[in-house]
Protein backbone atom coordinates (compact mmCIF):
# COMPACT_ATOMS: atom_id res chain seq x y z
CA UNK A 1 0.00 0.00 0.00
CA UNK A 2 1.47 3.23 -0.86
CA UNK A 3 1.59 6.27 1.81
CA UNK A 4 -0.50 9.09 1.48
CA UNK A 5 -0.14 12.44 2.72
CA UNK A 6 -3.98 12.97 3.44
CA UNK A 7 -4.99 15.20 5.72
CA UNK A 8 -7.07 12.38 7.39
CA UNK A 9 -3.67 10.62 8.80
CA UNK A 10 -3.42 10.95 12.09
CA UNK A 11 -0.12 12.67 12.79
CA UNK A 12 2.22 11.90 15.70
CA UNK A 13 3.42 14.81 18.00
CA UNK A 14 5.86 16.54 16.79
CA UNK A 15 9.24 16.15 18.81
CA UNK A 16 10.80 19.21 20.19
CA UNK A 17 14.56 18.36 18.65
CA UNK A 18 13.47 17.95 15.25
CA UNK A 19 11.92 21.56 15.51
CA UNK A 20 15.04 22.85 16.48
CA UNK A 21 17.42 21.23 14.34
CA UNK A 22 14.89 22.18 11.74
CA UNK A 23 14.61 25.96 12.89
CA UNK A 24 19.11 25.63 12.58
CA UNK A 25 19.10 24.30 9.15
CA UNK A 26 16.96 27.18 8.39
CA UNK A 27 19.41 29.58 10.26
CA UNK A 28 21.99 28.14 8.04
CA UNK A 29 20.53 28.60 5.02
CA UNK A 30 19.90 31.84 5.96
CA UNK A 31 24.14 32.41 6.58
CA UNK A 32 24.76 31.06 2.69
CA UNK A 33 26.01 33.53 0.13
CA UNK A 34 23.16 32.13 -1.92
CA UNK A 35 20.74 34.26 1.02
CA UNK A 36 21.57 37.24 -0.61
CA UNK A 37 20.30 36.75 -3.89
CA UNK A 38 17.36 38.49 -5.10
CA UNK A 39 14.45 35.93 -5.21
CA UNK A 40 15.98 33.64 -2.55
CA UNK A 41 12.95 33.38 0.44
CA UNK A 42 13.53 34.06 4.07
CA UNK A 43 14.59 30.49 5.41
CA UNK A 44 14.05 31.34 9.03
CA UNK A 45 10.84 33.34 8.67
CA UNK A 46 9.39 30.57 6.22
CA UNK A 47 10.24 27.50 8.93
CA UNK A 48 9.15 29.78 11.69
CA UNK A 49 5.46 30.90 10.94
CA UNK A 50 5.22 26.94 9.74
CA UNK A 51 6.12 26.13 13.03
CA UNK A 52 3.75 28.69 14.78
CA UNK A 53 0.84 27.68 12.57
CA UNK A 54 1.70 23.68 13.41
CA UNK A 55 3.18 24.08 16.80
CA UNK A 56 2.62 27.05 18.54
CA UNK A 57 3.04 25.78 22.11
CA UNK A 58 6.33 24.91 21.44
CA UNK A 59 7.60 27.84 18.55
CA UNK A 60 6.66 31.29 20.16
CA UNK A 61 7.49 34.94 19.99
CA UNK A 62 10.73 33.77 21.77
CA UNK A 63 12.18 31.76 19.31
CA UNK A 64 11.59 34.39 16.95
CA UNK A 65 13.19 37.03 18.97
CA UNK A 66 16.05 34.93 19.30
CA UNK A 67 16.75 34.40 15.99
CA UNK A 68 16.16 37.38 14.85
CA UNK A 69 19.00 38.37 17.07
CA UNK A 70 21.06 35.74 15.50
CA UNK A 71 20.19 36.84 12.06
CA UNK A 72 20.43 40.90 12.94
CA UNK A 73 24.24 39.64 13.92
CA UNK A 74 25.21 37.29 10.82
CA UNK A 75 23.66 40.19 8.23
CA UNK A 76 25.63 43.02 10.38
CA UNK A 77 22.60 45.04 9.78
CA UNK A 78 20.23 47.09 12.27
CA UNK A 79 19.77 45.39 15.50
CA UNK A 80 16.33 44.75 15.71
CA UNK A 81 15.09 44.77 12.57
CA UNK A 82 14.78 40.63 12.02
CA UNK A 83 14.09 40.11 15.36
CA UNK A 84 10.73 42.84 15.21
CA UNK A 85 9.73 40.96 11.67
CA UNK A 86 10.59 37.26 12.91
CA UNK A 87 7.68 38.48 15.90
CA UNK A 88 5.56 39.82 14.46
CA UNK A 89 5.24 36.69 11.51
CA UNK A 90 5.16 34.34 14.60
CA UNK A 91 2.35 36.34 16.25
CA UNK A 92 0.52 36.10 13.20
CA UNK A 93 0.76 32.73 12.60
CA UNK A 94 0.12 31.77 16.03
CA UNK A 95 -3.42 33.86 15.60
CA UNK A 96 -4.18 32.59 12.32
CA UNK A 97 -3.58 28.89 12.82
CA UNK A 98 -6.56 27.63 13.46
CA UNK A 99 -8.06 29.76 10.13
CA UNK A 100 -5.26 28.15 8.18
CA UNK A 101 -5.38 25.21 9.32
CA UNK A 102 -8.81 24.49 7.62
CA UNK A 103 -7.67 24.85 4.71
CA UNK A 104 -5.65 22.33 1.64
CA UNK A 105 -2.23 23.51 1.36
CA UNK A 106 -1.97 25.76 -1.71
CA UNK A 107 -4.58 27.97 0.01
CA UNK A 108 -2.32 27.47 3.50
CA UNK A 109 0.34 29.25 1.19
CA UNK A 110 -1.98 31.65 0.20
CA UNK A 111 -2.74 32.63 3.89
CA UNK A 112 1.08 32.64 4.75
CA UNK A 113 1.85 35.29 1.50
CA UNK A 114 1.23 38.50 4.12
CA UNK A 115 2.96 37.12 6.75
CA UNK A 116 6.17 36.55 4.24
CA UNK A 117 5.32 40.18 2.85
CA UNK A 118 5.00 41.46 5.93
CA UNK A 119 8.67 40.02 7.27
CA UNK A 120 10.17 41.78 4.32
CA UNK A 121 8.49 44.90 4.73
CA UNK A 122 9.37 45.59 8.13
CA UNK A 123 12.81 44.75 7.43
CA UNK A 124 12.34 47.09 4.11
CA UNK A 125 11.57 49.90 6.15
CA UNK A 126 13.99 49.38 9.13
CA UNK A 127 16.93 49.64 6.28
CA UNK A 128 15.25 52.53 4.48
CA UNK A 129 15.11 54.41 7.92
CA UNK A 130 18.60 53.48 8.90
CA UNK A 131 19.89 55.86 5.37
CA UNK A 132 20.15 52.63 3.02
CA UNK A 133 18.97 52.63 -0.07
CA UNK A 134 16.08 50.77 -1.65
CA UNK A 135 17.33 47.33 -2.64
CA UNK A 136 15.20 47.11 -5.45
CA UNK A 137 11.89 45.28 -6.04
CA UNK A 138 13.94 41.75 -6.50
CA UNK A 139 14.41 42.32 -2.58
CA UNK A 140 10.07 41.35 -2.88
CA UNK A 141 10.22 38.24 -4.56
CA UNK A 142 11.01 36.49 -1.70
CA UNK A 143 7.56 35.64 -0.04
CA UNK A 144 6.45 34.51 -3.59
CA UNK A 145 9.04 31.89 -3.57
CA UNK A 146 8.82 31.03 -0.02
CA UNK A 147 4.46 30.19 -1.03
CA UNK A 148 6.08 28.04 -3.78
CA UNK A 149 8.01 26.33 -1.46
CA UNK A 150 5.06 26.03 1.05
CA UNK A 151 3.83 22.64 -0.06
CA UNK A 152 6.99 20.61 0.00
CA UNK A 153 8.79 21.96 3.45
CA UNK A 154 5.15 20.71 4.54
CA UNK A 155 5.71 17.14 3.51
CA UNK A 156 9.31 17.30 4.70
CA UNK A 157 8.51 18.95 8.29
CA UNK A 158 5.37 16.94 8.95
CA UNK A 159 7.51 13.46 7.58
CA UNK A 160 8.77 12.39 10.99
CA UNK A 161 5.14 13.00 12.43
CA UNK A 162 3.22 10.26 10.07
CA UNK A 163 2.05 7.44 11.92
CA UNK A 164 2.64 3.83 9.39
CA UNK A 165 0.56 2.72 6.90
CA UNK A 166 0.32 -1.10 8.26
CA UNK A 167 -1.17 -1.52 11.56
CA UNK A 168 0.81 -3.98 13.67
CA UNK A 169 -1.92 -5.89 15.97
CA UNK A 170 0.69 -6.00 18.73
CA UNK A 171 1.46 -2.65 19.07
CA UNK A 172 -0.75 -0.92 21.12
CA UNK A 173 -1.27 2.60 19.41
Amino acid sequence: MQPTFSSSRILLPASRWFIVLSLLVALVLNFLPTAQWPAMPDWVALVLVFWSVRENRYVGMGWGFALGLAMDVADASLLGQHALAYVLAVYGGAALARRILWFPLAQQALHVLPLLVLVQLIQLGARLMAGADFPGFGYLAGPFVGILLWVPLTYVLLLPQYQPVERDANRPI
